[in-house]
């Protein structure tokens, strides 16, 4: 590797990082020397810079005038070369639009994908193609447009099925006049451009001037319209009064990055777009949002006022001013969402995530998880964690159970259940300091002993088995619970250490691994406990049964597979189980009814 660091400018421009003749990353920066020298210098925690370190053997730098010039050039380069290391998402076509061809004297509703100027006969963008063609399917049948072309509209002289199928007034064979025909197409652009309420209420006005005049047809016609306009009005999610803007998240894991965004026009939702990198390098946050943001419009016609990202960017300005360079639009950048808009944003979070935890193996799911318990916790390593619940039913057939999970997931093999005495039913505490001295004997095995306990309860139980613990020699062992929420809503929870409580995102993959970990320890004891309660009912009912002993209910049992069968059984048939007497049955039957 021979590279001049010597040589590089402190200027604004573009680098290059080659690897045999091939470029395996391209950057940006306010100051080349400055950040091409920080990939050169002393080792690097991060393994993607460290790789491309190593396989570099060739630099080069272009000069720019400024950041902004070249924030463009980086875009431009990464699209023509697509180099292995950068960010790079593969969908950069251009997003469909609603269309009206207004210079048709019976315009048609179609979907475009290029949007020639402003004009309101265009509508969207909408993030979906599948969309579109719901919602022009929608609108053809609400407002009975059409939507074949020109020229087959020229040589009609029929009606066409669309017709047949009440989705068109067939205005090709003057079905329908001019003026009622445009107002059709009026009534579809109005709806299209504005969430208010104003097409809904003229279509319920409409509904009463026909009954005035006993056009019952008419009224079922405009009712139905009605229906369906609510349908479609509900379908597209009014988030937000007249408010067009884009939201975007970004999550990272490990190798993959998860990006999600959402188009919001005119308050209603055009549609999601999700992507997933693996193997990218980036240097910040900013540069995923920067390239998500630059690819996302980089074809796009439409670009809103306002963009919302999850994250507070460096350098937002520069974006700011790219779009003025780029797309002559003042775009104002925002992080922090209105009370209109924060249900919208917080879905954007989770699907950044999600996107992540829908590729990534369950194995790489719980690693991402116990890592970032870890950190939150302060806790060198977590191996492995052991969750205790315990169940009982107004204090009868009380269980307690306890699940083990590592980086792997679950290890049901040494899921372990323990009943508790009828002396300690109904007393959770007594119950937890009973497993937990009976547990404690097996932690002399260090593949067995845990690195951390969740307990389900508050801070009384937190405190009691911190206590056992502080009074054996396992006084190591890491102990928090996870405390319920207002009214038992979930991502309400509380978690308690022994410091106080854990400031959680209720969205991160710590969160909700120990929500996982408590509704496993909370099924696998209900499990046991409601088995025991079966049991016990099967058991005493039988047991009241003079002359019925182990092996005689043992026996009516196998043969009747179950108590609902022996109390339907006929005193004969009760009678073909050995050992059972004519009087025994007659007991069997008298006890049981």
């Amino acid at each position: 590797m021979s590279i001049n660091l010597k040589k590089v400018p402190n200027t604004p421009g573009v680098y290059k990082f080659f690897n045999n003749h091939e470029i395996i990353y391209i950057g940006k920066a306010k100051d080349l020397k400055k950040r091409v020298s920080s990939y050169f210098g002393k080792s690097h925690k991060d393994r993607k810079t460290s790789q491309i370190k190593y396989l570099t053997d060739k630099v080069e730098t272009f000069t720019t005038k400024n950041e902004v010039e070249a924030l463009l050039l980086e875009q431009m380069l990464i699209k023509e070369n697509r180099p292995k290391f950068n960010i790079l998402l593969r969908d950069d076509k251009t997003y469909p639009y609603i269309y009206f061809s207004l210079d048709h004297e019976f315009p048609g509703i179609y979907l475009k994908r290029t949007r020639k100027g402003v004009d309101k006969k265009y509508f969207g963008p909408f993030v979906s193609s599948e969309a579109v063609k719901k919602s022009i399917k929608e609108i053809q049948q609400i407002f009975k447009l059409r939507n074949c072309s020109d020229s087959t509209f020229s040589n009609r002289t029929r009606p066409c099925i669309e017709f047949q199928m009440k989705r068109c007034s067939a205005p090709c064979v003057q079905k329908i006049n001019k003026v009622d025909y445009f107002e059709d197409i009026t009534s579809a652009k109005s709806f299209l451009s504005s969430s208010d309420t104003k097409m809904i209420e003229k279509l319920t006005s409409d509904i009463q001037k026909a009954v005035t005049k006993l056009d019952f047809e008419k009224a079922a016609e405009i009712r139905d319209r009605l229906k369906r306009l609510k349908l479609l009005k509900e379908e597209q999610s009014v988030v937000t009064m007249a408010s067009d803007i884009d939201i975007f998240s970004v999550s990272s894991e490990m190798s993959y990055i998860g990006i999600s965004i959402i188009v919001v026009r005119k308050g209603k939702i055009r549609g999601t777009k999700t992507h997933l990198i693996k193997q990218a390098h980036y240097n910040s946050f900013d540069d995923i949002y920067q390239s998500a943001i630059f690819n996302f419009y980089d074809n796009q016609v439409d670009i809103p006022k306002k963009i919302l990202c999850a994250f507070k960017l460096e350098k937002k300005k520069l974006l700011e001013e790219m779009f003025l360079e780029k797309h002559k639009v003042k775009v104002k950048i925002i992080n922090s969402p209105t009370k209109s808009i924060r249900p919208i944003f917080n879905l954007c979070k989770l699907n950044a995530i999600q996107v992540i935890k829908n590729h990534v193996s369950k194995e790489d799911k719980y690693t991402f998880a116990s890592n970032e318990l870890s950190n939150l916790l302060g806790i060198k390593e977590i191996k492995k964690i052991e969750g205790y619940d315990v169940s009982h039913i107004s204090g009868d057939n009380a269980v307690a159970s306890c699940v083990v999970y590592t980086k792997k997931g679950p290890l049901k093999g040494e899921y372990r259940l323990f009943n508790i005495p009828t002396s300690l039913s109904g007393n959770d505490v007594g119950s937890l300091e009973h497993v937990l001295n009976r547990r404690l004997k097996y932690y002399d095995d260090p593949n067995i002993k845990p690195d951390l306990i969740l307990i389900d309860g508050g801070k009384t139980q937190l405190s009691f088995v911190k206590d056992v613990l502080n009074n054996s020699e396992y006084n190591d062992i890491n102990v928090i619970s996870i405390v319920k929420g207002s009214k038992r809503v979930r991502s309400t929870e509380t978690i308690i250490s022994s410091s106080g409580v854990v400031e959680f995102d209720k969205y991160s993959k710590a969160f909700l691994f120990l929500q996982e970990i408590r509704d496993e320890s909370h099924r696998f004891a209900l499990q046991a406990q409601r088995k025991n309660k079966r049991k016990s009912i099967k058991e005493s009912e039988l047991d009241m049964i003079d002359g019925i002993g182990v092996v005689l209910k043992s026996r009516l049992l196998k043969s009747f597979g179950s108590m609902k069968s022996i109390k339907s059984a006929s005193k004969k048939d009760l009678m073909t189980v050995d050992g059972i007497s004519e009087k025994i049955a007659m007991k069997i039957n008298k006890g049981l009814s």
